[in-house]
């Protein structure tokens, strides 16, 4: 009987926090593109030797050099963007995966020994929902970061390079 009288507050306990879990913490995207974007592609990547490495990169042409893009989220990663001139400014956002990674690990009784060895990655949550074809890309507007998604990401044919790992100046399409 004393579990009855404390169903209305544990229900109002209920609601008071789904209600809390209600807010989102996603960032607020902006509606206006920040400058006039290229067509914007990402591309595979598979180094030609074993352990060399694999992964993708995320090509954003700008037709303006006006705003300084800072990172991108795409895929459920984020990257810092490198910024190359040319016919056609662009930034680039450069992710790895794990397949073809070198996988030597030292394990030994001799701490020293293993000082080499590679700390695992830390899991990012981003904090946007994005499908496969969008990204978000931040900038500073004034004193804030400021976020806007691109949509229609096009998925071009990987790139193979035979004999070693890619070279970040590669020739941009």
């Amino acid at each position: 009987m004393k579990f009855l009288k404390h169903i209305p507050f544990l229900v109002a306990m209920l609601i008071l926090m789904a209600s809390f879990s209600q807010c989102s913490t996603a960032q607020k995207l902006q509606g206006e593109a920040p400058a006039q974007f290229g067509d914007v592609y990402c591309q595979k990547w598979v180094a030609g030797v074993s352990g060399g490495g694999s992964g993708f990169n995320l090509f954003i042409p700008v037709m303006n050099e006006s705003i300084k893009l800072d990172s991108v989220y795409f895929r459920g990663k984020i990257s810092k963007l490198e910024f190359k001139t040319g016919e056609l400014p662009t930034y680039i956002g450069r992710f790895e995966n794990d397949f073809n990674q070198p996988k030597d690990i030292i394990i030994s009784s001799d701490r020293n020994e293993e000082y080499d060895n590679k700390l695992s990655k830390k899991l990012v949550v981003i904090p946007f929902e994005l499908k496969d074809d969008e990204c978000v890309v931040s900038y500073i507007k004034g004193d804030k970061i400021v976020y806007y998604k691109i949509s229609n990401i096009e998925q071009k044919r990987p790139v193979n390079y035979p004999m070693a790992s890619p070279d970040k100046n590669i020739k941009l399409n």
